[in-house]
């Protein structure tokens, strides 16, 4: 192939290139919409739980608070290994909270076994609890998850999870801290023991 005719080539591969960029682009905003289609505003959220005046510790502060699995994964954006942690296949009743902020995030009620190794949830606790983004970093697009409060990363979203929603949060262990159904109250999570009344459970 000549020169002329490889630039030719390669400016043809970058034009579909970023025609494709444009096309995904256009579509992003569909998925993120088509997540939480009841989901109230973010800006309008106000926790009522523990966190509510939750204030971020400084890195070096975190650095003690946290085990560096923890620190890794909520302030450096890591994964855990699969089947590496103790919460995946954990059944009993309770809540999942932000190991930073202890901001309430999600429930054993919406929890089910993806067999990805990672704890698994139909949705959140509470919508406007989780930030979505655009994540690249595997060049080719996810929908990233992390904490409102703590800005906490905890994992992903995909549309491949069971009914009632359709979703499969697949949040790491490292970033989530476990209060069971018989701890809620006493620890201030009270308002979110109704849902397992209606549920049936009892403690």
């Amino acid at each position: 192939m000549s020169s002329g005719a490889r630039a030719i080539a390669d400016a043809g591969l970058l034009m579909l290139m970023a025609i494709a960029l444009c096309v995904l682009t256009l579509l992003a905003p569909l998925r993120a919409e088509s997540v939480h289609p009841d989901a109230k505003p973010v800006d309008s959220y106000r926790p009522i739980n523990v966190a509510a005046n939750f204030k971020k510790p400084d890195r070096e502060s975190l650095r003690k608070q946290l085990t560096p699995m923890q620190y890794a994964v909520t302030q450096r954006d890591k994964t855990e290994r699969p089947y590496s942690n103790n919460l995946w296949k954990l059944k009993k009743p309770g809540i999942y909270v932000d190991v930073v902020s202890g901001e309430a995030l999600f429930s054993s009620i919406d929890k089910y076994d993806s067999g990805t190794g990672w704890p698994s949830f139909t949705r959140p606790l509470v919508d406007a609890a989780i930030v979505e983004r655009d994540d690249w970093s595997l060049f080719a697009k996810r929908i990233e998850v992390r904490s409102k409060l703590a800005d906490s990363h905890l994992g992903h979203v995909f549309d491949d999870g069971p009914r009632p929603t359709g979703l499969r949060y697949c949040i790491n262990a490292a970033a989530l801290r476990f209060i069971p159904l018989s701890e809620m109250e006493a620890e201030g999570y009270g308002a979110f023991i109704a849902p397992f009344k209606k549920a049936g459970y009892v403690f």
